[in-house]
């Protein structure tokens, strides 16, 4: 499987480096400056893309995982190919999305999907992580819905504090690419 995945993750970086990366005068989520984009939408929603997504986090998932979760709109992509993926593999794994605010109407919930049993293990994922703050909100409202999170895994770091914001809450973090990675591609 290494070998494969190696050969996987460099489709996915090639994909990335070709579609998501620009350069120029950007504003980040975060409020900061940036000379670089990263707009993995444009990867995500591609049919390889999603499928190389799918396939590489679903890898690095623990047998215990009831789901993957993740703040809209960035994760939505995320967490439904690795679902899709973990149903193919006769592993089903749920997608749970996160909303910013409370929905308006109806239940007023904040996150979208099954609702699992209490104490279910969710991993978070997220496609660029900056300062981790995204993501975080996404661990908050999934903790606060009775669910344990302990995990991080996304797409890019970008290399700006995600990562150690992350232990300094107790969260295990991954990615399957750096900022290194792609502009060294």
């Amino acid at each position: 499987m290494e070998n494969n995945s190696t050969i996987l993750k460099q489709e996915l970086l090639d994909l990335i480096v070709k579609y998501a990366y620009q350069e120029g005068d950007f504003t980040l989520s975060s409020g900061q400056k940036s000379n670089f984009y990263l707009n993995c939408k444009q990867v995500t929603l591609r049919a390889e893309g999603a499928l190389l997504v799918g396939k590489l986090m679903f890898s690095l998932l623990d047998e215990n995982i009831s789901a993957v979760a993740g703040l809209t709109l960035g994760a939505d992509p995320l967490v439904t190919s690795v679902s899709l993926v973990s149903a193919l593999e006769n592993r089903p794994i749920h997608a749970l999305i996160v909303r910013k605010e409370a929905k308006g109407h109806g239940t007023q919930a904040y996150i979208e999907g099954v609702t699992l049993p209490a104490g279910a293990n969710v991993v978070v994922l997220e496609d660029v992580v900056t300062t981790g703050k995204s993501a975080m909100l996404a661990v908050e409202r999934l903790r606060g819905a009775g669910y344990q999170v302990n995990k991080i895994i996304s797409l890019v770091d970008r290399q700006a504090g995600g990562a150690q914001f992350y232990a300094s809450q107790g969260l295990e973090f991954e990615s399957l690419f750096t900022l290194e990675d792609i502009r060294s591609n």
